[in-house]
């Protein structure tokens, strides 16, 4: 290994603290910066699938023609915020030129080294640091209304054969004697193996963060204004008024990544993909294992005490509250999919996925700048990527060449450089 480092990681969401960790492994003085804390923000939320096989963005072949409509249906689990139409729209130009066969398949081959091995990721992560617990291996399944139904996503499908990705299907029984907990209106599914969930992510990355601290890292709960430099050389980032001295940063910030790494040089076209979910405490239905609905987009995932429904895509930025709607249709969805659930209570999240116009993550050192790193833009996948993104971070700072290409990733794409 090179001579240590002393490393700054800015963001305690999945991406910033299996960086921060990997780093320690590798040797180096490691500071972790957060405004709100470990696991305060979309890491809290999502999904808790180690979704290997989500290597499919939404920008599929045919999006173009759906969206219009999906926009007007209230049935539909895509929502925007009218107003922020303006805004959002130079962002949303770039993002929809990339609905098309050969960029489809371009993202998901990009993709795949990401996300293809996630659970044994998480595993290498967490051995030794007491979250073991939470990682519960698993099959991943995805629901359809019948066989014609799944062939309607034949072009998806088509996309994990050709990465590596293999299934087995369960149709009418079958499915029935696999679990009996889905409405009789779905008869046929594609189960993959060699998945996982998380029985409670929030927990889980707090469970980090603590192991991380115990073994000498340090965390610091402030604002990260800017990362100052000299002679195109990191020398440490401010944060709470005061500079901390670094050779080396990371920027995991997720969807608040933007703004500051604009200030560094480059300009990703990046969105708040706001996405919701719903928990059913102690719930009177449980599934066996994760599923994609695919009838109504949302994924369900068997958590610690209660069942989590996540789902839906709107579009409103950053700073706006929560929108009604999203969560109705949810709840509207839940009751058909799962028609015996009752739960002891319900309860509402909202969080921002970072979206980059490209669906593929910003990963690697800035070309122009010695020491500073990017770790985000993760999509609807970055509890899945998180440890493997990690791990690439923590190999380059250490002048390790991890086995893969990262080209794709580079943020030089975003530089007049690049």
């Amino acid at each position: 290994m090179q001579d240590s480092k002393t490393v700054v990681v800015i963001g305690a969401g999945i991406v910033g603290v299996s960086t921060a960790i990997w780093l320690q492994r590798e040797g180096h003085k490691v500071v972790i910066i957060d405004r709100k804390g470990p696991a305060e923000g979309t890491s809290y939320g999502n999904g808790g699938i180690l979704a290997s096989c989500s290597i499919v963005p939404v920008t599929g072949p045919g999006l173009l023609a759906k969206a219009p409509k999906m926009l007007f249906s209230p049935n539909q689990p895509l929502f925007l915020k009218w107003s922020y139409l303006p805004k959002l729209l130079p962002w949303l130009t770039k993002y929809m030129s990339h609905a098309n066969a050969d960029d489809t398949r371009r993202i998901a081959e990009a993709l795949t080294p990401i996300v293809g091995d996630s659970l044994q990721d998480h595993l290498a992560l967490a051995e030794g640091t007491g979250a073991e617990h939470w990682i519960v291996p698993t099959d991943y399944i995805f629901a359809y209304n019948d066989r014609e139904h799944y062939g309607t996503d034949a072009f998806g499908w088509g996309l994990r054969k050709t990465n590596g990705f293999q299934w087995d299907e369960l149709e009418g029984q079958a499915f029935r004697n696999f679990d009996d907990v889905y409405s009789p209106d779905l008869g046929f599914a594609a189960r993959l193996k060699d998945h996982g969930r998380i029985r409670d992510p929030g927990q889980y990355i707090k469970d980090l963060a603590d192991h991380f601290v115990s073994q000498g890292g340090k965390l610091i709960i402030a604002d990260v204004d800017d990362i100052a430099r000299e002679n195109g050389q990191v020398i440490g980032v401010r944060a709470g008024g005061e500079t901390i001295p670094c050779d080396t940063a990371v920027v995991a910030l997720g969807a608040w990544s933007g703004a500051l790494t604009k200030k560094l040089g480059i300009d990703v076209p990046l969105e708040a993909e706001r996405g919701y979910h719903l928990e059913f405490w102690e719930p009177t239905v449980m599934p066996k294992t994760p599923v994609m609905v695919a009838a109504y987009k949302f994924v369900a995932t068997p958590m610690e005490g209660r069942l989590r429904l996540a789902g839906t895509v709107e579009f409103g930025g950053l700073e706006a509250g929560p929108s009604e709607a999203p969560l109705d249709l949810l709840r509207r969805n839940a009751s058909k999919v799962f028609p015996g659930l009752r739960a002891s209570h319900v309860t509402e999240w909202l969080g921002h996925r970072p979206a980059p116009a490209d669906s593929i993550p910003v990963i690697g050192e800035l070309p122009h700048l010695k020491g500073a790193y990017t770790g985000f833009g993760h999509h609807h996948i970055g509890l899945t990527g998180g440890p493997k993104t990690g791990r690439i971070l923590a190999q380059l700072i250490s002048g390790k060449a991890p086995n893969i290409d990262l080209s794709i990733y580079s943020p030089a794409r975003y530089t007049k450089a690049g």
